[in-house]
């Protein structure tokens, strides 16, 4: 059996999954750089101006969340504020008051109306806005623009044996989960998606998975 210090600052994988292919050693990652100094001129005002609206709110409009890594390094990844101050603290208060959300939550790590979240917040998750902000996580080389979610240390002991798998690649901004089976919340399927993902890279399934990614936008899908 694997012991794993998840309170450390880097998580070492049981075992590593070595790249193979130029895409994997080097190209993936130039796909990433090129991508986002590309868009910077789109994206970078679009962020502005939703911080100034999530600001406007009350709250401070960056918000940033510890998150596990390539090989177990641990970021900060980057985010518009969607939910009030001390959301974590408001989750524990909440499950008290209702013990049913509790279990909603053990499934997915998501609720369906979930009170923490402010008014613009809606807006921002469904349309998944609030991530733009993660084009910093790509370009600093913490996150890929496709890979498996980015999660919590508390979440990587669902993948249980499948964890090398995660700890493999860079966690992308989207993936074949997000376009495929976000909304069924079902972190069992997730876990089978990310797998596949890691096991099959490839340029092609890589612009594949950024094309399908419009589409996911505009059906509101985001939680």
């Amino acid at each position: 059996m694997v012991f794993l210090d998840y309170s450390a600052k880097r998580i070492e994988p049981p075992r590593v999954i070595r790249a193979r292919g130029l895409y994997l050693r080097g190209g993936k990652r130039l796909l990433d750089l090129a991508i986002c100094f590309a868009l910077l001129p789109i994206v970078v005002p679009v962020i502005f101006i939703l911080w100034l609206l999530a600001a406007a709110t009350g709250h401070t409009g960056f918000f940033a969340h510890l998150r596990v890594g390539k090989n177990g390094k641990v970021f900060r990844c980057w985010k518009i504020r969607t939910m009030v101050a001390d959301a974590d603290g408001a989750l524990n208060r909440l499950f008290h008051v209702r013990p049913e959300a509790k279990v909603e939550w053990s499934k997915s790590r998501k609720l369906e109306n979930d009170p923490r979240i402010i008014p613009l917040g809606h807006i921002l998750r469904r349309s998944s806005l609030d991530e733009l902000p993660q084009i910093w996580n790509v370009i600093k080389g913490d996150m890929s623009l496709v890979g498996p979610r980015p999660v919590t240390r508390v979440e990587l002991r669902r993948y249980g044996s499948d964890l090398h798998h995660y700890l493999a690649t860079r966690p992308g901004v989207t993936g074949l989960w997000q376009i495929t089976d976000r909304q069924s919340g079902c972190y069992v399927r997730r876990v089978v998606l990310d797998k596949h993902y890691v096991q099959t890279i490839t340029f092609a399934g890589d612009l594949g998975i950024l094309i399908g990614t419009l589409p996911a936008l505009f059906r509101l899908t985001g939680r």
